[in-house]
């Protein structure tokens, strides 16, 4: 039995973080990841996916000179796509850089699959190790997969298979219309497949302001991606090399591939957290403290947790959760203030808290809601200039509680709304700033106006 001062569990961008800062710091630390070490970010998430849908929006640009500029034509063609994705973002999903780099900080890497099987101790390849001073959790999330009739038995795809595929389906059935599920969805259609989602609730993007699914679900419909609302799945066959998705009104979707985007799943049976006295029957995230522990001896950062699934925040989580076991100052997480961006096209990005959400808080709200395209920039642009700027307004402190920035550039245009929120800045100082002309920040003015 070896020991150790901390055992980091899941060495992703947080896990490898932390682990790398507290190992400068003097501690002891044994890092043991199953997968890759740099998680699903630099392999199948938002590396490689944003590459992707970089190669299908200049794709689509072309389409647009015929409107904008006179004529263009562009033929799709994936393989210099996965040939970046395997070259520049994978390394062909080898890990040995990021192994290196956590063992140059210090840090002693063990590839296994952890099971907590006490406080302080873990088992790995049937060795047990002991942390003297506790165990970080940063195990990140898989694909969750329903409980659908006969999904299991078929050949379904997760984001893994669709990161890594090297050849374009002819038809593609995407169950699930979040971030991840309509981006790969945009992708494959702008390289010719024959895209349909469905989506069991009423809208695309459910988690944001509807103005913004309306947005998406206009774009996607216009360009030839079939969309079905309220219908979760009842059961999915798979024959002759095809799948067939019964919806539950009876409809029949069908498609060569199947990329199953339902959420996320963290897996804390098999981790073992119940050795901890953790209920993994009845605990779908661990909780943490400001200061990112869970309990004596347990920390977590990182998807595991359940303050967000974002890598921004998995970083974030990690540097305060180094920073608290050394002795250093930091600044606690702003949960009302956390931005996420859906990058289709139009982009989708989002802070703080939508209408919906913060009257459930009993917040006395009001909004101010605009269309991109009857901004001056948005006007200027014109093809492509689909989107919506929403602001959340808690009418008692006079601030921002929420925005939504939907269009070109929205993750960009994002990030003023971002500050406004984080820093409660009163909406008159808002107004009374001068937005530089004509930019598409400057339509954050214009809904103010609205207001």
């Amino acid at each position: 039995m070896r020991e150790t001062d901390f055992i980091v569990v899941g060495l992703g961008p947080a896990g490898e973080s932390v682990g790398a800062q507290l190992a400068k710091g003097g501690k002891r630390v044994i890092g043991i990841e199953a997968s890759l070490v740099g998680g699903e970010c630099p392999y199948w998430g938002c590396v490689p996916s944003k590459m992707a849908i970089r190669a299908a929006n200049s794709l689509m640009e072309s389409q647009r000179v015929n409107e904008l500029a006179g004529s263009a034509t562009a033929t799709p063609d994936w393989a210099p796509v996965a040939k970046r994705i395997r070259e520049q973002a994978t390394d062909n999903w080898n890990d040995q850089v990021a192994v290196d780099r956590f063992t140059d900080a210090g840090g002693e890497f063990i590839r296994g699959r952890a099971t907590i099987v006490g406080p302080g101790k873990v088992e790995v390849n049937g060795e047990e190790i002991t942390a003297s001073e506790g165990i970080i959790l940063s195990t990140g999330t898989m694909a969750a997969v329903p409980p659908i009739e006969g999904l299991a038995d078929t050949p379904y795809w997760t984001n893994h298979h669709i990161i890594e595929t090297e050849v374009v389906p002819e038809s593609l059935i995407v169950l699930g219309g979040g971030p991840i599920g309509l981006e790969m969805a945009q992708v494959m259609n702008r390289f010719g497949a024959d895209v349909k989602v469905v989506e069991g609730t009423d809208r695309l993007l459910p988690r944001n302001e509807p103005e913004a699914s309306a947005v998406v679900k206009q774009a996607f419909e216009a360009e030839g991606i079939a969309v079905h609302l309220g219908q979760f799945a009842s059961s999915v066959t798979y024959d002759d090399d095809s799948f067939t998705v019964t919806l539950a009104d009876g409809t029949k979707v069908t498609g060569e591939k199947l990329l199953v985007a339902t959420g996320r799943d963290r897996l804390l049976k098999q981790l073992g957290v119940d050795a901890l006295g953790i209920d993994s029957s009845t605990t779908r995230a661990l909780t943490v403290r400001p200061d990112q522990k869970v309990q004596d001896g347990l920390w977590a950062v990182g998807d595991v947790t359940d303050t967000g699934l974002f890598t921004h925040i998995a970083v974030r989580q990690a540097n305060i959760a180094a920073a608290a076991i050394l002795g250093n100052d930091f600044e606690p997480i702003n949960t009302e203030a956390i931005s996420a961006v859906t990058f289709t096209d139009p982009e989708v990005g989002s802070v703080g808290l939508t209408e919906a959400e913060a009257k459930e808080k009993s917040l006395n709200v009001s909004t101010a809601v605009k269309e991109v395209g009857h901004t001056a920039r948005g006007w200027l642009h014109s093809a492509g200039n689909e989107g919506v700027i929403k602001l959340v307004v808690d009418n008692d402190s006079n601030t921002l509680v929420g925005a939504t920035s939907a269009g070109p550039h929205g993750g960009e245009v994002l990030g003023l709304l971002s500050l406004a929120v984080h820093a409660k800045t009163p909406i008159s100082q808002l107004k009374s700033m001068i937005y530089a002309y004509p930019t598409f920040h400057r339509g954050i003015e214009d809904t103010l106006g609205d207001l």
